[in-house]
């Protein structure tokens, strides 16, 4: 029920089943980890039951929005929830950033002697702090032969991403003006453009591992590089899938000039993945 000043949800079944499918992915997680495969069915298991409860949970709030049943409180609801887990995601993502700026604005100068010299003359003399870091101090550790140029595969994505945001936001400026068939146009080009960008970020993947000699074990620029772009990456990937779950429902008839969060929910996901890429451009490829 919803009234004036508060929201009382109806009855559902989906949170807690939700949380025991969450559950058995986490115990299958780390049985894997702990003693191998055995725990791998049973983490798939899981995130297969993750992924069904998404999907029905979804169609379940799809239906009661088209049947009229949220007023103005549950378009409240969903604005702040969906506002707070994009805070929650640029949390997840200053994390990996604060990562990045730690190793090479305090942890690469110290490596080099800066105030410690007595403790890294002991430990490598010879080491000088440059970034990206090609050749670790440690010899256990190999570095890259080299790093991508940004001004190839990184600068296509780039302009992709930089796009998609344009193409997003006229297929929303059409969809307030009831221009349906526009919408749909310039909704299926920027699903279009998110799909050229994982393909390209795959070869750029395949170039990185197989010709430049930059893995997850290529030292500390292997391993940011890897944790910065694959989690990036992952968010172009569901960022898609939602953008065609929505060109399928715009197909459908579904939302009106005034009545269309689901849209916009899409919409601020795909802004703030393309803010984030703008970043890691010019952090991680450029600089």
């Amino acid at each position: 029920m919803s009234g004036g000043s508060y929201y009382v949800p109806a009855t559902s079944k989906w949170p807690i089943l939700g949380s025991l499918a969450m559950g058995v992915m986490m115990v299958g997680g780390g049985t894997w980890l702990v003693h191998g495969a055995v725990g791998s069915p049973l983490m798939l298991a899981g995130l297969v039951g993750i992924l069904a409860v998404m999907v029905l949970w979804f169609r379940d709030v799809i239906r009661e929005s088209m049947a009229g049943l949220y007023d103005a409180q549950m378009d409240r609801s969903f604005r702040w929830g969906m506002g707070w887990f994009i805070f929650s995601e640029v949390m997840f993502f200053a994390a990996f950033f604060g990562a990045l700026f730690y190793v090479r604005t305090l942890a690469l100068p110290w490596l080099d002697g800066e105030g410690a010299k007595g403790v890294t003359a002991l430990l490598w003399p010879d080491f000088s702090a440059s970034w990206p870091l090609l050749d670790p101090p440690d010899s256990r550790i190999s570095g890259p032969a080299e790093t991508l140029r940004p001004w190839q595969l990184p600068l296509v994505n780039t302009l992709l991403l930089v796009s998609s945001s344009i193409t997003l936001t006229v297929a929303h400026e059409a969809l307030k003006m009831g221009e349906r068939q526009a919408t749909h146009n310039w909704l299926f080009g920027t699903v279009l453009l998110g799909t050229c960008f994982i393909i390209i970020q795959g070869v750029e993947y395949y170039e990185a591992y197989h010709h430049l000699g930059l893995t997850l074990e290529a030292g500390i620029y292997g391993s940011t590089f890897f944790m910065l772009t694959g989690f990036h990456g992952l968010h172009v990937i569901i960022g898609t899938i939602i953008l065609a779950s929505i060109l399928l429902r715009i197909r459908k008839g579904h939302f009106s000039g005034a009545n269309h969060f689901g849209f916009e929910a899409a919409a601020w996901y795909w802004h703030f993945v393309d803010v984030v890429w703008l970043g890691l451009f010019i952090f991680v490829y450029v600089f």
